[in-house]
């Protein structure tokens, strides 16, 4: 596809002008591809909206290149302070109360009175925002629903012709979506599970963080929603083996597995194969995916997090 570009300074700088200019262009983070446009841009938050048939009321997240831009946008409370400090650059998305000055485009909250925002921690994604010297809202660069995407071509064959450049920064290394953390009232609240465990969170709080409910009517932030993350096969979590017609996706020491997530059982590298093994196996060869037992810790909670959303989301 002409339209993905490696990631180079060249490219980079075309890219932030075209984000200037309110085209949406994809790009790598260390989570997974964003479908960015400049956040400031309605015009350009709404192609953002039409190109992913992402439901309006589903707020999104603004990157920035460091919490002192955050501070432009967001009221950053002493426990964001702290969290930005120890986590940002990262996979840590905080929402916060929304400065009644903010310049952000209304979308991207979906109209609350809170923000998300984000400071990304790849290289290449940080020169593009300050090459753009904008704040830049970017979901996930695939279609409402379906698999996130974690390489280039991922985002081509979802999006297609609806980007104007997709900047190839290679596959995403930690492969799940930024956790976002709800800042905004007095108890912290973990609105969705990701790149940063629930216990890292915990550990720099110093108090226990309630995990959100999902709301399919008016979510806080992004990945709330109960049917997502899915892919066109249906998804049968703790497996022990494959049933006729599937492919297994195994993790740890496994046999007979199609793919496998870790084989030694590492979750962090479970976590960044987790959409790319999905994608691989989610063909007309395969009647559906069965999936090995994930530890429900650490990392192994947001793989299940989303493991369970795509089996709702295929019964």
């Amino acid at each position: 596809m002409d339209r993905i570009a490696p990631m180079n300074p060249e490219s980079i700088a075309r890219a932030a002008g075209l984000l200037r200019d309110g085209e949406l262009v994809a790009f790598p983070t260390e989570t997974v591809y964003g479908l960015g446009a400049d956040a400031t841009n309605d015009t350009a938050v709404a192609r953002i909206f039409e190109a992913k048939n992402r439901p309006s009321f589903n707020p999104l997240i603004a990157h920035v290149a460091d919490a002192d831009e955050a501070a432009k946008f967001a009221i950053l409370t002493a426990a964001a302070e702290r969290m930005a400090a120890r986590f940002w650059p990262g996979p840590l998305t905080l929402v916060l109360p929304r400065r009644p000055d903010c310049g952000l485009s209304r979308l991207t909250s979906a109209g609350l009175d809170t923000v998300a925002v984000r400071v990304p921690s790849h290289d290449g994604a940080r020169e593009l925002l300050r090459r753009t010297a904008r704040p830049i809202a970017a979901p996930s660069a695939n279609r409402s629903g379906r698999l996130s995407p974690t390489t280039a071509m991922h985002v081509a064959e979802q999006l297609g012709d609806h980007v104007a450049m997709i900047l190839d920064g290679g596959p995403c290394a930690i492969g799940l979506e930024s956790t976002v953390l709800d800042l905004s009232e007095d108890a912290p609240v973990i609105l969705r599970q990701g790149g940063l465990p629930q216990e890292d969170i915990e550990d720099a709080l110093g108090e226990p963080v309630l995990i959100a409910e999902h709301d399919d009517d008016a979510p806080k932030s992004p990945g709330m929603l109960t049917r997502h993350y899915a892919p066109s096969r249906p998804i049968r979590m703790n497996a022990m083996a494959a049933q006729p017609g599937e492919a297994l996706l195994g993790f740890g020491s496994v046999t007979g597995a199609t793919m496998n997530l870790s084989p030694d059982g590492d979750l962090v590298e479970a976590a960044g194969n987790l959409f790319a093994h999905l994608h691989a196996l989610d063909t007309p060869e395969h009647k559906g995916i069965a999936v090995s037992p994930i530890p429900e810790t650490g990392l192994g909670k947001a793989i299940n997090d989303r493991l369970r959303r795509a089996e709702d989301s295929s019964s």
